[in-house]
């Protein structure tokens, strides 16, 4: 991969070239359900595609983990009384079906794609084997990481974290439905501060809702910097790519 200027910089390239050259996307679920209340808003997959597919055209490689939390999410299940593991796996083919539909629309925009799943299911997507997913991201397509880690009791946060690190991404962009961390919830706490910048051990010790601590401990670990930044704003992550000033960037050094 060519050199890229330091992730800590926080500007934009001077040279008008991406700032990052192989990036983990980590999208949640409810990304995909734009105004609805749960399931697929295909305008929104649609929209999200074609950002993806321009940014793909610039050189980056990009490998996106997707949550299932549109569809189903095991944790909210309690009322349901399902075991917590049988809801996680329930919660992971939630997955697949969101990376199906993300696939579909990115093909449609003519990107060059790979469904890929921690838990094997040969007919619809390739198992998840690290040397042959990171071949995918060197020939130019998007690969799609589906069913989490493939293990209950991990989030699609850690999960993300974990396959950043095995396909030795530069960063972490983590799209949410807020531009940034703050220090409460935004929605419900009027005021709520916003950091540009904040440390792995800040995140862990204020409880911040950035990504679970499991996946920020693995982050901390391998020096994995983060940036949360709002998806909901059109160009977003092609502002990210391109190294401007989008959202908060979680790093050693707050």
């Amino acid at each position: 991969m060519t050199a890229t200027p330091s992730i800590s910089s926080g500007g934009a390239n001077p040279a008008g070239r991406p700032a990052y050259s192989r990036v983990v996307l980590k999208l949640s679920g409810e990304s995909l359900q734009g105004p609805l209340d749960s399931g697929i808003h295909a305008e929104t997959v649609a929209r999200i595609a074609g950002e993806l597919k321009e940014i793909g055209d610039l050189g980056v490689q990009i490998a996106i983990m997707v949550g299932g939390g549109n569809i189903f999410r095991g944790t909210r299940q309690k009322s349901l009384a399902i075991d917590r593991a049988t809801a996680d796996y329930m919660g992971m083919l939630a997955t697949v079906i969101n990376g199906l539909a993300l696939q579909d629309a990115l093909e449609k925009q003519g990107a060059d794609t790979r469904l890929l799943s921690a838990i094997e299911m040969r007919q619809i997507a390739e198992p998840f084997i690290r040397r042959r997913a990171a071949r995918h991201l060197e020939k130019g397509r998007i690969i799609i990481f589906a069913a989490g880690t493939g293990n209950p009791y991990f989030s699609t946060d850690t999960a993300a974290a974990l396959r950043a690190m095995e396909m030795k991404a530069q960063v972490i962009v983590k799209a949410t439905r807020v531009d940034g961390v703050y220090d409460a919830d935004p929605e419900k706490v009027p005021g709520a501060k916003r950091f540009e910048r904040i440390s792995y051990l800040d995140v862990l010790q204020r409880g911040l809702a950035v990504m679970d601590s499991t996946a920020i401990s693995l982050c901390m670990e391998n020096k994995m910097p983060i940036i949360v930044f709002d998806m909901n704003v059109p160009g977003n992550i092609k502002r990210v790519v391109m190294g401007e000033k989008v959202g908060s960037l979680v790093t050693a050094e707050s």
